[in-house]
């Protein structure tokens, strides 16, 4: 008897997980189209312009601009190869450039955190009249980026964390590109941010639909992402926080 219910079971086990590989590898195709679309105009088709490149603030294309975006376009890159890789079951392949990615992911975040202090310290902001106040929405977004990648790090082992956590990191800075998009600054933050959330939305669907469940990941993971947008608006326009900002800015 119980070599049949094992053999009766083994089927809806074996399903478990079985379009992961599709779905992880095309959310990474979408997520690289949404940020070339978002950088595009400002950045990428900077090429095919006849004039000197701007950044959206209006600012000029300096050098650690350019390291910026370098590093950031070799994360989405490497996130298509991650995927691509464990797609065609090239795990070791996969885990030996994740240390890379570590290190890349090391570099963006100091890149990142000096690119929004050096836009504060001149006076300009994407979305906002007050560059101190904006300042909270991309040192948030470095804040939660390095932690996911950190638990993720340590979770490497842990297949169905891992990834999970990969995903939450891409999402927590995906939210530049899409403010990007065309006619997205004018609508303000609630909708970029719930675009950028869309991407995560989508994997605990993907669970729900696969699993019958959400994992963890998503739920404390997810919930952190969440809540930091309302509480980072809500804390940008303080006068402690402006003060903050003001401290760290004058550092650079």
């Amino acid at each position: 008897m119980a070599t049949v219910a094992a053999r009766a079971h083994a089927p809806s086990t074996l399903t478990v997980g079985k379009y992961d590989r599709v779905f992880y590898s095309g959310i990474a195709i979408a997520m690289a189209v949404t940020v070339v679309s978002g950088f595009g105009p400002t950045y990428y088709y900077g090429a095919l312009q006849s004039g000197p490149l701007a950044t959206v603030s209006g600012g000029p294309m300096t050098l650690l601009i350019h390291t910026h975006g370098l590093l950031f376009t070799a994360w989405v890159l490497l996130f298509v190869v991650q995927t691509t890789l464990v797609a065609q079951h090239k795990v070791a392949v996969h885990r030996r450039l994740g240390i890379a990615g570590g290190v890349l992911a090391a570099l963006m975040v100091v890149a990142g955190t000096l690119t929004a202090l050096k836009t504060a310290a001149r006076g300009a902001a994407p979305t906002s009249p007050d560059p101190l106040s904006f300042l909270a929405i991309p040192l948030t977004d470095m804040v939660l980026f390095s932690s996911f990648v950190i638990i993720a790090l340590r979770q490497r082992k842990n297949r169905e964390a891992h990834k999970r956590l990969m995903l939450l990191a891409y999402v927590s800075i995906i939210v530049a590109a899409v403010a990007r998009l065309p006619g997205m600054l004018t609508l303000g933050p609630p909708a970029f941010f719930g675009v950028g959330l869309s991407f995560m939305i989508a994997g605990v669907v993907y669970d729900l639909v696969t699993r019958r469940r959400v994992h963890p990941v998503y739920i404390w993971g997810g919930s952190a992402l969440l809540l930091s947008v309302p509480l980072r608006l809500a804390i940008s326009n303080t006068a402690a926080w402006k003060r903050f900002a003001a401290a760290i800015v004058a550092l650079v």
